[in-house]
């Protein structure tokens, strides 16, 4: 059986990670356009920097919460994939082998003259900081303003499972938001949400299972499907 995960700010917020969605276009107090936007960059990279330096240091304060654990533990029933839309390493602390980041890696960062140089970081990125062909490093994050060239890839594993689980993500954000609308006919979906949508109702009738709960919570009963 094939299980592929599609998890958003929501699962990582229970860890303490603060979200964006539903707060005023601030993050973290700042404008999320000013940092997280391809316009932000070229306007002010060294913002830009000291914004994701300080993300990255604090990546280093929370810790995988029981969602994270439980999308690991499911590896033990079935093959899982996660796609998310976080740019946090807790899946793959938690223990997940397979996870494609649509948005990036905030464990990361690449030239904007080489766009194949891409490294893993565990500090600060600073302004003048490059890579041997002189270009400068920026984080390794999907802006807005920019395509996501992980999209394909996300669209094959949604495309070939029998089971899709969403959790934590308002699906309001495209591309990634019509990645569920690319499961197969025979595919189960479950949808976990203190405020569920009801839009995925209309596409999926009888195949859908929605949990009204938290992160933590739903995928423990999900879990528990699994085992019996």
């Amino acid at each position: 059986m094939e299980i592929v995960i599609l998890s958003g700010a929501g699962i990582s917020a229970e860890s303490g990670i603060q979200t964006f969605r539903g707060a005023g276009g601030l993050w973290e107090g700042y404008d999320v356009m000013q940092v997280a936007s391809i316009e932000g960059w070229h306007r002010n990279p060294e913002l830009v920097l000291d914004f994701y330096n300080h993300r990255r240091r604090q990546l280093k304060s929370v810790k995988p919460n029981d969602a994270h654990l439980i999308c690991a533990e499911l590896q033990n029933y079935a093959d899982v994939k996660v796609v998310t839309q976080n740019v946090d390493d807790l899946h793959e602390r938690a223990g997940s082998k397979n996870v494609l980041h649509l948005h990036g890696e905030l464990k990361k960062a690449r030239s904007e003259k080489d766009e194949n140089y891409i490294i893993d970081i565990e500090g600060d990125i600073n302004w003048g900081d490059s890579c041997p062909r002189g270009g400068q490093l920026r984080p390794h994050i999907v802006w807005f303003g920019e395509l996501v060239p992980m999209m394909e890839s996300a669209e094959k594993l949604v495309k070939s499972a029998d089971v899709v689980i969403v959790i934590g993500t308002s699906l309001q954000v495209y591309p990634a938001a019509g990645l569920v609308l690319q499961s197969a006919p025979h595919s189960q979906i479950w949808y976990i949400d203190p405020k569920p949508t009801n839009e995925l109702n209309k596409y999926f009738g009888s195949r859908l299972t929605v949990l009204k709960e938290s992160a933590s919570s739903g995928m423990k009963k999900v879990l528990s499907e699994f085992k019996n």
